[in-house]
């Protein structure tokens, strides 16, 4: 594994354009946007969610993967909106009844669960899979948020006024409370749990492994929710919809920026403790660059950076290759 991204990286080194800019992203530190109680905040907000029960369900459901054993799961996150996930067994005899590692995936903006043949080669690698929905976009869960005030298109900002109302925040809960979920399943060894996504669902795996004492490990592909106060001027992404509201509303930027701040990844990365794998695209006009560096470069711990110099928006099959190399060396050794 090391050999690998060390060697790749070399390579990427001797073009002077792109080591020039690689050095560049590594020393990049744009000043914090975090509000002074933001620990705080999310201490008391962690402790209060804690006890707001799951309310889950798991119900067995039949697919044509001979391999696979595959249960559709409802549970609660931030409200008492049904989140819908995938809780998928690998069936092949395992040659013990030890407890499995599982890695709980959050998908892109726009996305969905998918279906359970989509996580076949992490069963096939003997891990647990907990997939879920984000609420409200293009899968089977709906959002029973309410809209206190008007949104622009997409679902970014609704409630993006204040903290405690906004997309994010429901969002974010919901990640953390997957992985609530996921630990106290009777197959699943707690101590062996990776969050893992790309793009929006890289910056929720980001963000769970700042605040959730669940995940032993998070692999970020790509992740959105970084330096946001640059993404909203910069980014091609759904921060486009948070720029769209400040046009139409342009006394409300203080209030969007304060709100987007207690999300940030780059506010809160000196909350992450766990080893964190994260690649990046340096084509990328969507997650840029600068804004999973400023980022990453805030994390104190174990971590690893890839970047891709010619990769925009996507998250490559070399970056999952190296991500699997990752999560085995750390989940199955």
């Amino acid at each position: 594994m090391e050999r690998a991204i060390d060697t790749l990286e070399g390579k990427y080194r001797m073009n002077h354009a792109v080591g020039r800019r690689i050095e560049e992203l590594e020393r990049l530190a744009p000043p914090l946007t975090a509000q002074p109680d933001l620990d705080a905040y999310w201490d008391g907000e962690l402790k209060r969610y804690a006890a707001k029960p799951l309310n889950a369900t798991r119900t067995l459901v039949e697919t044509p993967m001979a391999f696979m054993e595959a249960y559709d799961v409802a549970y609660e996150g931030f409200d008492e909106t049904p989140i819908r996930g995938w809780y998928l067994l690998p069936k092949f005899p395992r040659g013990d009844d030890r407890k499995l590692p599982c890695v709980v995936l959050y998908h892109g903006y726009g996305g969905s669960r998918g279906y359970p043949e989509d996580y076949a080669s992490y069963l096939l690698m003997g891990l647990a899979v907990f997939a879920i929905d984000v609420r409200g976009q293009a899968g089977e869960t709906g959002n029973l948020m309410p809209q206190p005030y008007g949104m622009t298109r997409g679902w970014l900002t609704q409630g993006i006024l204040d903290r405690d109302t906004c997309y994010y925040k429901a969002i974010t809960i919901d990640a953390l409370k997957a992985l609530d979920w996921a630990a106290e399943q009777p197959e699943v060894d707690r101590s062996r749990i990776c969050a893992m996504g790309g793009s929006q669902g890289g910056g929720l795996a980001m963000i769970a492994a700042a605040l959730s004492d669940k995940p032993a490990i998070a692999v970020p592909h790509i992740p959105n929710m970084c330096h946001m106060d640059f993404g909203i001027l910069n980014s091609t992404s759904s921060l486009t919809e948070a720029a769209s509201f400040v046009e139409r509303f342009p006394g409300h930027l203080e209030a969007v920026l304060h709100t987007l701040s207690y999300f940030d990844n780059m506010n809160l990365a000196h909350r992450i403790r766990i080893p964190v794998f994260v690649t990046v695209g340096l084509k990328d006009p969507v997650t840029m660059p600068e804004t999973i560096y400023a980022a990453y470069n805030r994390i104190e711990g174990d971590k690893r950076i890839v970047p891709f110099p010619f990769t925009g928006h996507a998250v490559t099959g070399e970056m999952q290759r190296q991500a699997m190399d990752f999560i085995a060396s750390r989940l199955l050794q």
